[in-house]
């Protein structure tokens, strides 16, 4: 006989756990990749950037808007044909990254773009005056100054992340969302509640910590 805990095995908390970290870390690892792509094209394109393009910066800036305007369970059931379309299934942790993916990429764009938008003008003045291409501006000066604040962003786009994942439960994404639902609330199974709102409390602080450990040191003067 397998060993519990609040009524529920072992290797099924375990379970949870793995998926939650699946979904987790793919969905903070794509969803930063298109994130920052986003925020780069709002702040090179937007009216004094180094691209100006006012089409480029609308189509990108309504685009974002209109995502981010949509609650996560909502984006999770609307998008499920699509999902099928591109995993083959809308049922488990895989088929949950794609809602996961859109829902936080436009998040981290405002706040990469927020970071962006912090570096001073002279730093890019400087690079102009000395003849740097906008690539080499982006890659070596922009960004590179901006990787403190990114970090922070980041950080607290995991935690935002970290909540939709434990939604993700409800549309059969798996995770500590759906053993909470399954295990917990459809069997009044409150110590369980409990325990999962505190492993996710634990997560969060040692995520936040994490984050701001390394953007303090990003911070140091070398």
């Amino acid at each position: 006989m397998q060993q519990e805990i609040f009524g529920v095995t072992v290797d099924r908390l375990i379970l949870a756990g793995v998926q939650t970290v699946y979904m987790l870390g793919w969905g903070m690892l794509f969803g930063t990749l298109v994130g920052i792509g986003l925020a780069l094209a709002l702040v090179l394109s937007r009216r004094g950037g180094l691209m100006e393009n006012r089409v480029t910066y609308a189509a990108v800036n309504v685009t974002i808007n209109v995502v981010r305007s949509i609650p996560f369970i909502i984006l999770l059931v609307a998008m499920m044909p699509i999902t099928r379309a591109v995993v083959g299934t809308s049922v488990g942790s895989r088929a949950a990254l794609v809602p996961l993916i859109v829902y936080i990429a436009p998040f981290i764009a405002r706040m990469v773009e927020a970071s962006l938008l912090e570096v001073s003008p002279g730093v890019l003045e400087a690079a102009k005056a000395m003849g740097a291409s906008n690539a080499q501006i982006v890659r070596r000066f922009l960004l590179p100054e901006a990787y403190s604040s990114i970090v922070l962003a980041l950080t607290t786009s995991v935690v935002g992340l970290l909540g939709a994942t434990a939604m993700a439960g409800y549309g059969g994404g798996g995770g500590v969302g759906d053993l909470a639902l399954t295990y917990g609330r459809e069997r009044f199974n409150t110590p369980l509640m409990v325990f999962t709102v505190v492993i996710l409390v634990i997560f969060v602080q040692l995520m936040q910590a994490a984050g701001n450990y390394l953007s303090r040191r990003l911070r140091e003067p070398r």
